[in-house]
């Protein structure tokens, strides 16, 4: 028998907000020994979710985009709209301003196979679950699916 999403989840995570205070976030990613957290807005709709790889941004910095200048014209060599991204990473003092915007998620009745597959490929430790309506239900992370092979 297929093993699904929901029997290997860890139901009701620990969540942040938008909102919630940076230093919040960093507590309890330290107190709970967890590498991120899911966000939710006020309807417990899943908006994103903080890694550590997102605070890494508050503690190197950014580097500036090489440029060359051509009679006093900048022309940049790469994106300067992703240094700006990541200028708002790096400054950012809200969970909303740091986070990943577009979290990879997975639905309930999907299979555990399925689910590793994606976190293998995406090269993700967590996978947030979600309903039909994108409302948080629960968190699977590789520890989960490890303990899952353990049981069978």
């Amino acid at each position: 028998m297929t093993k699904t999403v929901a029997q290997g989840m860890t139901r009701n995570p620990i969540t942040v907000t938008p909102q919630t205070p940076l230093e919040e976030a960093i507590k309890i990613l330290a107190e709970k020994k967890i590498s991120g957290l899911p966000v939710q807005d006020e309807a417990g709709k899943l908006v994103g979710v903080i890694s550590e790889t997102d605070l890494m941004w508050q503690e190197t910095g950014v580097e500036p985009p090489p440029y060359i200048m051509i009679l006093d014209s900048l022309i940049y060599l790469q994106n300067p709209a992703r240094y700006n991204k990541e200028i708002h990473k790096a400054l950012g003092q809200t969970v909303g301003e740091v986070m990943s915007d577009k979290p990879i998620t997975i639905q309930l009745d999907r299979s555990l196979k399925e689910a590793a597959q994606t976190m293998h490929e995406k090269q993700i430790r967590r996978l947030p679950v979600v309903d039909n309506e994108g409302k948080l239900v629960g968190i699977l992370t590789q520890g989960d699916i490890i303990r899952m092979m353990a049981a069978e």
